[in-house]
């Protein structure tokens, strides 16, 4: 498998457009706990992660137990991520409060179980340690997994490259995962991994929401357990067509991802579910992956997210997702 991009090196040499006709300049703006990111003067998220990472939200007795990317806005300043549970807003869903906005975690590792689903206890958690760049469009950290025991499980870097123009916000991600301890397993779990929590009006369950996978299967019915190179989850807000789009890079472990894209706002690319989604669809013989890495072994995860306004067609995304995967 081939190293992670070099992102930072790319968006130095003014290469990353991310195919913008007219692109905005990107820029941070520093805050407690959060970084701020603005397009042409228009909020597009805040990175958030608490560096006790005992942030409280809106619900009682909640932590915020992992960074997160809140909320995520549309072009036009529509929120296309779910309000709970950092603010409470009448009539909005309340459901699995570990879904907080655009994150990334996986449930099962070794026997330290709750890096998806923690939101009540202070470990395990995933913990900022440190921002090492935030500039050019691309802000990069480092993070510690940390296991019940308080141990650093994981060390995770992470680079963020974001682009913008008129119609839409793309955003890249390129992590890896090394192992601090030897033998770090992730059990096969539907609980993971790369995932947004769409707002209620965008969901297929009771919303304006429809899946399509790049191998034109709808709703969660069809695409849910499938593997796919792209998701689009595409739906309707004030009369205008607003969409997110999450693109897997073939350099990903397991690649092409499996999804966990469910018809109440889950909307996630789980790579390493394997043995739990073939099971689920009969195959004759389920395969477990159990990735396993051993001490100072890295794996490797790319994602493009697309937040758009209107329509966004198999044949656009295609030309997205060839950007994306040619980087």
């Amino acid at each position: 498998m081939r190293e992670m991009l070099r992102i930072a090196v790319l968006v130095t040499a003014g290469i990353l457009t991310a195919g913008c006709g007219s692109a905005c300049r990107i820029e941070f703006v520093e805050k407690p706990d959060r970084i701020d990111v603005v397009a042409c003067g228009r909020p597009v998220t805040s990175y958030i992660y608490g560096n006790d990472l005992n942030l409280v939200l809106a619900e009682p007795d909640r932590l915020l137990t992992k960074p997160i990317l809140y909320p995520l806005y549309s072009p036009s300043g529509s929120k296309v991520t779910r309000r709970f549970p950092l603010e409470s807003i009448e009539g909005e869903s309340t459901d699995h409060p570990h879904h907080t906005g655009l994150f990334f975690a996986y449930d099962e590792i070794g026997e330290d179980k709750g890096f998806w689903n923690n939101s009540s206890t202070s470990l395990p958690a995933i913990k900022h340690v440190r921002t090492v760049r935030k500039k050019d469009g691309v802000i990069s950290v480092e993070l510690h997994w940390l296991g019940k025991d308080g141990g650093v499980l994981l060390e995770e870097k992470r680079d963020m490259a974001f682009a913008a123009d008129e119609g839409r916000y793309i955003i890249d991600f390129y992590i890896s995962l090394t192992a601090e301890r030897d033998n770090i397993t992730f059990h096969d779990t539907k609980e993971g991994m790369f995932a947004i929590r769409v707002a209620d009006w965008l969901r297929e369950k009771d919303g304006t929401g429809e899946y399509l996978s790049s191998n034109g299967q709808r709703t969660e019915k069809e695409v849910w357990g499938r593997r796919g190179r792209w998701m689009r989850l595409q739906g309707k807000k004030n009369g205008k067509t607003v969409g997110v789009a999450i693109l897997n890079h073939p350099s990903s472990v397991n690649f092409p991802t499996y999804w966990m894209a469910r018809s109440y706002g889950l909307f996630s690319a789980n790579p390493l579910g394997q043995y739990i989604y073939q099971r689920h669809h009969k195959y004759d013989n389920p395969q477990r992956l159990d990735l396993t890495l051993e001490k100072g072994q890295t794996a490797p995860f790319g994602f493009r997210v697309v937040i758009y306004e209107g329509d966004m067609p198999p044949e656009k995304l295609e030309q997205l997702y060839a950007d994306f995967a040619g980087r």
